[in-house]
């Protein structure tokens, strides 16, 4: 993943356009303002550049944490006044407690189910009594379909970014390859083409369900409601008991 959250880090505002994140983080500040409406305090992790905090971040107190140093510095430009911490998911221990904890679909990256518990702990480390942690994997099993899919920008200096992603059928193992073809424009015109291969992880909800009950979550489903051009996800919210 050195590739697309490192060298290529300084592209991400066009590969992936923050914009686009507009209608999706307005659902997710909604249904968090309606599952918690006392939370003042927002830890994020694996924020990536940022962009769904621009759109979530308020007036919380948010922090951002990434794996990537380089994409965390991304999301501190785009996010002024938020915190930034680099972490991976896994392992995280700060010594503060939150409110709230989102996991957007850097979870995704959790190939195995010891990857998906350790997130799941450091959710649950890090939230308050009473607090909520929402997961917001891009499918389960269940759903996963695949596919191609492309996305991309341009900038008005001439800059421009095309990804292509195609994600293969399950492996053996139940996880799956995705490849990740870049072409990129630089203002001069020139035009480089660079590719990635990543692992994801897929389980069945029913696993994610019974993780996050065995961590100390008490779980609840929640429908996606989307105005975009795509299938409506499941995000996960799991509510920390008062002790």
């Amino acid at each position: 993943m050195k590739t697309f959250y490192e060298d290529l880090a300084t592209w991400w505002p066009l590969i992936s356009p923050v914009g686009d994140y507009a209608s999706e983080g307005a659902e997710i500040a909604r249904m968090l303002r309606d599952r918690a409406p006392g939370a003042a305090r927002v830890l994020e992790l694996g924020c990536g550049g940022g962009h769904l905090a621009y759109h979530v971040r308020g007036d919380y107190d948010y922090v951002l944490s990434d794996l990537s140093p380089a994409m965390l510095a991304l999301a501190e430009g785009l996010n002024p006044g938020c915190r930034c911490v680099v972490g991976d998911m896994r392992t995280l221990r700060l010594a503060e407690r939150f409110d709230l904890v989102i996991i957007h679909d850097a979870i995704d990256y959790m190939v195995t189910e010891s990857d998906l518990r350790a997130a799941f702990l450091t959710a649950h480390h890090h939230l308050r009594p009473g607090g909520v942690a929402l997961f917001m994997p891009d499918c389960f099993s269940e759903s996963f379909v695949p596919g191609t899919d492309i996305s991309g920008g341009d900038q008005p200096d001439g800059r421009g970014a095309r990804l292509f992603e195609w994600a293969e059928p399950p492996g053996p193992d139940g996880s799956v390859a995705v490849h990740y073809s870049f072409l990129l424009r630089s203002a001069d015109g020139s035009v480089q083409s660079v590719y990635e291969r990543h692992v994801v992880g897929l389980f069945p909800q029913t696993t994610w369900e019974r993780l996050l009950a065995e961590v100390g979550f008490s779980v609840e489903a929640v429908p996606e409601h989307t105005d975009e051009d795509r299938p409506p996800r499941t995000f996960l919210l799991g509510k920390r008991g008062s002790a």
